[in-house]
């Protein structure tokens, strides 16, 4: 598929995930969640997956202004917006941002941007201190958009702002083979526009029918390929952490150097 097409696939299927079950399509490890739980989960993250990162990379965990890549329905978003004095918050799905918006009225600093699948091109380059993303990048569907975003993560920040971002690593099977063969004929419909019949097999192989096609189940990055994008982008990594596992956090700054 085209970079137009993927995004309008990758859009069409968070808008249903959405529509179906918002809290859960972000947060998976649970099925329901109430509103006072799902925001709490992202402050308990920020508190056991942020926070310590950036204590030991030595970086600040606040300031002026920061970019949460993905934002969803702002589960982690309103974490930011206590500690910067601007959040700008991005995801590709107008359902996630609608109901981010409904949900945290009263935060006037956050402001919600619909993405456009490709990169940040309404964001200045080097206006930012801190760019952040979890549970995002290991849904693209191809090592490229991953690469895109990382790139223009890095683009937005000024040099020596911080960046911390979150990546599927894990490159060994994590099924046997007839559930990869089954996961495989899924994605190769979805990736030739049959999201339609992509569903329904998904939902004959037992699976859930809104977590087919290669916008859930995204590409998986060697830590080394992504080592050598980040330096290639202007970053200076500071931290890999979980590496060989989907997992993997990298932490850094940007040097504001590019090759």
């Amino acid at each position: 598929m085209t970079d137009s097409s993927v995004t309008k696939a990758m859009r069409k299927d968070w808008d249903a995930r959405a529509q179906k079950n918002a809290f859960h399509y972000i947060a998976s490890w649970r099925r329901e969640w109430d509103d006072d739980s799902f925001f709490a989960s992202g402050e308990e993250d920020f508190a056991r997956l942020v926070a310590p990162v950036l204590q030991r990379c030595r970086l600040p965990a606040s300031g002026r202004a920061m970019l949460e890549l993905g934002c969803g329905a702002g589960r982690m978003t309103h974490s930011f917006a206590k500690r910067f004095e601007r959040v700008y918050a991005f995801d590709l799905s107008s359902e996630m941002l609608q109901r981010a918006r409904t949900m945290q009225k009263e935060r006037a600093n956050i402001l919600w941007l619909l993405g456009n699948g490709a990169d940040l091109s309404c964001i200045a380059s080097g206006s930012l201190d801190f760019v952040f993303s979890y549970l995002v990048l290991q849904h693209l569907p191809e090592e490229a958009l991953a690469f895109r975003y990382v790139h223009e993560l890095l683009r937005v920040l000024r040099p020596g702002g911080a960046f911390l971002f979150q990546f599927n690593g894990g490159l060994a099977p994590t099924m046997n083979l007839r559930g990869r063969v089954a996961w495989g004929i899924v994605d190769a419909l979805w990736s030739v526009r049959l999201r339609d019949i992509s569903r329904w097999v998904a939902g004959v192989f037992g699976f859930d029918a809104c977590a087919a096609g290669k916008s859930w189940r995204g590409a998986a990055i060697a830590g080394q390929t992504m080592r050598e994008n980040v330096r290639a982008a202007g970053g200076e990594i500071r931290e890999l952490s979980g590496e060989n596992t989907p997992m993997t956090w990298c932490c850094g700054v940007a040097t504001g150097k590019q090759g």
